[in-house]
């Protein structure tokens, strides 16, 4: 237990100061882009659309932009710090150390989260220089920014594992993420969709993602908090059983 303890402690740090080594690669380009957003979708689109569900558009948009940038470096993160491991022969001396699947997953899923935290933070920064954020449920912000981050670091753990070249950790951020993203309500409330779309939508897993950090945030959501909340939670279990399952038999590794 010590030995798995001050191994997980160990790789946590490993993972945590990569991210603040290279900070100028992973917090001033989300920050860059999201400013963007913010100029274009909030301040130029949104006087023309004034309100939704009767909150100024780019009060509306904020939360939606924040979870936005914490899926896509999350995920980011730890496909390309476990992919970078594997084709150098690093994951290879994990996998012989005394530490478990379990404790390496963790190592790797801490670097996510708080890539994830760190650039939810500085894209809350950047929104108060746009609009006003109040958070209505402070507790609840932070267990769906960790929870969510937690989520896609998993997803890109899972992506890194069965990736032969650098083209396969490309392909599910550009053809998966991004359009899921997109249609997941982020710019929108769903109820602006037909029927047809908004049945579909609730398919959509991040739909729900964004839903929560809505509600947590400005306190309105279109879909059941309690539904969102459950979805988050069953699908970091998920994707963590399945990481660690994955490790165990080798796959994508020993292959």
């Amino acid at each position: 237990m010590r030995i798995q303890l001050i191994g997980t402690i160990a790789l946590v740090r490993k993972e945590t100061g990569r991210v603040l080594r290279i900070w100028v690669q992973t917090l001033i380009p989300p920050g860059i882009t999201m400013s963007l957003y913010f100029i274009i979708f909030g301040t130029l689109i949104g006087k023309r659309i004034g309100e939704m569900e009767g909150f100024p558009y780019m009060e509306y948009i904020a939360p939606g932009l924040v979870m936005m940038s914490v899926i896509t470096n999350s995920y980011g993160n730890v496909v390309g710090s476990f992919f970078n491991a594997k084709i150098q022969g690093h994951i290879e001396e994990l996998l012989v150390s005394p530490l478990s699947e379990v404790s390496i997953v963790i190592g790797y899923l801490a670097g996510g989260i708080i890539r994830g935290l760190a650039v939810a933070t500085v894209v809350t920064f950047i929104a108060l220089f746009f609009t006003q954020i109040n958070i209505k449920h402070p507790l609840m912000t932070l267990f769906v920014i960790i929870m969510t981050a937690g989520v896609f670091s998993l997803a890109g753990l899972i992506n890194a594992i069965f990736a032969k070249k650098f083209d396969d950790i490309a392909v599910i951020p550009s053809f998966v993420l991004a359009p899921l993203t997109y249609l997941g309500g982020v710019f929108y409330t769903v109820s602006l969709l037909p029927e047809f779309w908004q049945t579909l939508s609730r398919f959509n897993p991040i739909l729900y993602m964004i839903n929560s950090m809505r509600y947590s945030v400005i306190g309105i959501s279109d879909v059941s908090i309690q539904n969102a909340l459950m979805m988050i939670v069953v699908f970091f279990i998920l994707l963590f059983s399945s990481a660690v399952i994955l490790l165990k038999k080798g796959i994508g590794i020993r292959q």
